[in-house]
């Protein structure tokens, strides 16, 4: 791996762990040696490829749409990583399939990875699109004695929001067996495609979350919280948790329907009265900690600073990302980060290009490294404050706190009995 690419992944994963509060990558243990394709859902843009590129536990490279590889900046960051342009008709680019899949071999015959998103374009719905066949038109025409495919799911809590969090959930690896030496550099047999295909989808339902619905995934979202609202839980648990209530939904649907809707009435409404009273669930019960109002005393005017000086370039970003997304959730996150990543750095050497020009280069250096410090411990130090207040407003509204957490402890029990109900309800015949 060259040099350019290992300082750019450093650079990206401090600019990933500064937006997303928590990132999370869970069975990596699952990833083989070897030659391996990443087959990964695609929810969120660019940011989707970032968490590969960052966190994978081996470098990866990406299919991407040829026109990227002709964007002045694009085009030098997707050839540091090794890129392969993928030629698609409505691009109208001079390319083939051909050539992408030959690429693709060439990386994995030297025992490289390579990653797809075989739904073949970013999404908001609510479930999995129909897969492309391009992985496993690329896997089965590799020719080689091992090749797996790993199945990963990137599940956002927030996806279009910044310091929200974000899990990467690695799938078992699919090994594909070598259809001969006649196969490389054209068509596998449309059965074998086909066969691995199904594979590759079954392995992405294993880790992404998908309903009916979005509003069927709010629901189940909401419920989750509120079954887990006392708790400290790993995102690898939050998203264990939202499989089953996924399952507790579908098993309702099917056999209780009149049980479900009761169910979805009562967290409606108990979701409506929190937001009334302006309480969140998890501060229902407060805790206070110690190191937290100590942080916020000591630092308060120091994170007054920062955000001072700071916040006028967080909304400017904010406003950019909403007019280049142009409503598109799936994009905002690339927006927002591409725009700070413009935008901070921009505003940072222009601020000590003014206080070189009154002060010095001393001071200008100093306002150099003071701004991005600065910002940051405005940014941990309004988290907490927004949490204290959190807490002291449920605390404060202790009567209302007491009767939601009877109503939320209640909404528990219901969800647990549902719980039992699937342990002992026959599964109905195919």
């Amino acid at each position: 791996m060259s040099r350019a690419r290992r300082a750019i992944a450093a650079f990206l994963r401090f600019c990933m762990r500064v937006f997303y509060r928590r990132i999370e990558m869970v069975r990596m243990d699952r990833v083989p040696d070897g030659p391996v394709i990443f087959a990964v859902n695609h929810p969120n843009g660019l940011v989707d490829p970032l968490f590969l590129i960052c966190f994978a536990p081996r470098p990866v490279s990406f299919l991407a749409k040829a026109p990227l590889f002709g964007y002045p900046f694009i085009g030098w960051f997707v050839r540091t990583f090794e890129s392969i342009p993928v030629y698609r008709k409505q691009d109208k680019t001079t390319g083939t399939n051909a050539e992408t899949f030959a690429a693709a071999r060439a990386i994995l015959k030297r025992g490289g990875a390579i990653a797809i998103f075989p739904e073949g374009t970013t999404h908001s719905d609510p479930q999995l699109r129909e897969l492309k066949t391009g992985a496993a038109r690329i896997a089965l025409g590799a020719t080689l004695p091992t090749l797996s495919v790993v199945p990963a799911g990137i599940y956002y809590t927030a996806k279009q929001t910044f310091r929200s969090s974000a899990l990467v959930v690695f799938g078992d690896p699919i090994a594909v067996h070598s259809t001969g030496p006649a196969m490389e550099m054209a068509e596998p047999p449309f059965e074998l495609v086909e066969e691995l295909t199904a594979k590759i989808d079954a392995g992405l339902d294993a880790v992404t979350l998908q309903a009916d619905s979005q509003a069927a995934l709010e629901l189940i979202g909401q419920a989750e919280d509120i079954f887990t609202a006392t708790e400290d839980q790993t995102l690898g648990r939050e998203f264990d948790l939202r499989r089953q209530f996924i399952d507790g939904y579908q098993f309702l649907r099917r056999n209780d329907p009149a049980r479900l809707a009761k169910l979805q009435s009562e967290i409606t409404r108990f979701v409506a009265e929190l937001h009334r009273l302006g309480v969140d669930v998890f501060d229902l019960t407060p805790r206070f900690h110690a190191m937290t109002l100590f942080r916020l005393i000591v630092l308060l005017p120091i994170a007054v600073i920062g955000a001072i000086v700071n916040y006028p370039t967080y909304r400017f970003v904010g406003f950019l990302a909403k007019r280049f997304a142009k409503g598109e959730n799936e994009m905002m996150a690339t927006m927002k980060l591409l725009g700070a990543l413009a935008s901070f750095p921009l505003t940072f050497i222009v601020a000590a290009a003014l206080i070189d020009w009154k002060y010095g280069l001393i001071a200008a250096f100093a306002t150099l490294v003071a701004f991005p410090v600065l910002g940051w411990i405005a940014l941990r130090v309004f988290e907490d404050l927004d949490k204290l207040i959190g807490d002291a407003r449920a605390l404060f509204r202790r009567r209302d706190s007491q009767r939601l957490n009877a109503k939320r402890h209640a909404i528990r029990e219901e969800m647990l009995e549902v719980a039992r109900m699937m342990t002992t309800t026959p599964a109905p015949l195919p």
